[in-house]
Order: structure tokens, then C-alpha cells, then sequence
């Protein structure tokens, strides 16, 4: 059974059978058409998702690796304020301290109180722009938390060494003594 309309045109000879199998052609066509066009359109559409989630993926990726970069570069002038504000002066340093750096022996200059404190491990040597710095324990623990490649040496106190407040220091215990 035919579209009544197309019936009730033919019958009052308003359109003829010709033009009607013409319209019927054309409908079935766009139809067609319309089918392979979403499947077109839908490919294109998934291309273009699928873009903007790879340049989702690359934006988030790059602002990652620029925090990362920031919080290198923050935790970077802490220890620099850090250093700058305990470094313990070094002037009128005639004792050469010898250490070893990434492998390489260098020499620093300081006074004999300054390589006592850095003997019993009460001043610690850390890289300090291209020289090196003295800082307290204290400082150089806050040092170590934000970057521990930052500390060159770090002498730990001897447990035979008595304490700088020890009153029998003066009084050694024999190696033949007997309990």
C-alpha cells in the first residue's frame, strides 16, 4: 500500500508516475546517503574525541613536568636561604680540610675551631652555589629534608669520643681494666 497522499496526487493528476518514482528514487537515495554519512560522521567524530583527549593527555603531562620543574626551583632558593642565613663564616681559615666531592678531592680552607666542629660533627659542608658552606647540624637537617645531594660531608660524632661537656673527659678508661 502506497502514501495515500501520493495516491490522492496521482489519482487528481496533479503528479504523474514518472515524477513519483523520481521522488521515491531520491528519497531512498538520501537515505542511503544519510546512512553512510553518519557512519562518516560518526568516524570523524570519534577522530576528533579522540583528539582532544590525546591534547588533554599532552596538557595535563606538560603542566605536570612544569609543577615538577617550580617545585625544583622552590625547594632550590630554600636551601639557598637556608645556607645564606646559618653559613658560618670562614675567614682567617689557614688549616686546609680535604673531602671528597662527587669523587673529586677538594680543599677548604678554615680556622682550627671550625675543623674541631667539623670533625665531632657539629658543622656539616653543603654545595652552596659553585663554592661550599659551613651550617650547623640544625640547618643542615633542614637541608637534608628538602634535598640530601645537597650535603657533601657530614661527619657522625665517634661513640669512644666523650662529649665536649663530659667532666671525666680527661680521665681515659685503660684497655686492661677488669670489672
Amino acid at each position: 500500500m502506497r502514501n495515500s497522499l501520493q495516491d490522492q496526487l496521482l489519482k487528481a493528476g496533479l503528479v504523474d508516475a514518472k515524477k513519483l518514482k523520481e521522488s521515491n528514487r531520491a528519497k531512498d537515495k538520501q537515505k542511503k546517503q544519510a546512512g553512510k554519512n553518519a557512519a562518516e560522521l560518526d568516524a570523524e567524530r570519534r577522530l576528533a574525541e579522540q583528539a582532544l583527549r590525546d591534547k588533554a593527555d599532552a596538557d595535563r603531562a606538560l603542566a605536570q613536568q612544569q609543577n615538577a620543574e617550580l617545585r625544583q626551583r622552590e625547594i632550590a632558593a630554600q636551601i639557598a636561604q637556608l645556607v645564606r642565613h646559618y653559613r658560618q663564616p670562614r675567614e682567617g681559615g689557614d688549616i686546609a680540610y680535604n673531602f671528597a666531592d662527587r669523587g673529586i678531592i677538594k680543599k677548604l680552607y678554615v680556622s682550627a675551631r671550625l675543623r674541631d666542629q667539623l670533625i665531632r660533627g657539629q658543622l656539616v659542608i653543603v654545595r652552596s652555589g659553585s663554592g661550599y658552606e659551613l651550617v650547623p647540624v640544625a640547618a643542615a637537617e633542614r637541608i637534608r629534608s628538602r634535598d640530601a645531594e645537597v650535603i657533601v660531608v657530614w661527619n657522625t660524632p665517634a661513640a669512644d669520643q666523650p662529649a665536649e661537656d663530659d667532666p671525666y673527659k680527661d680521665f681515659p678508661i685503660p684497655d686492661d681494666l677488669m670489672w
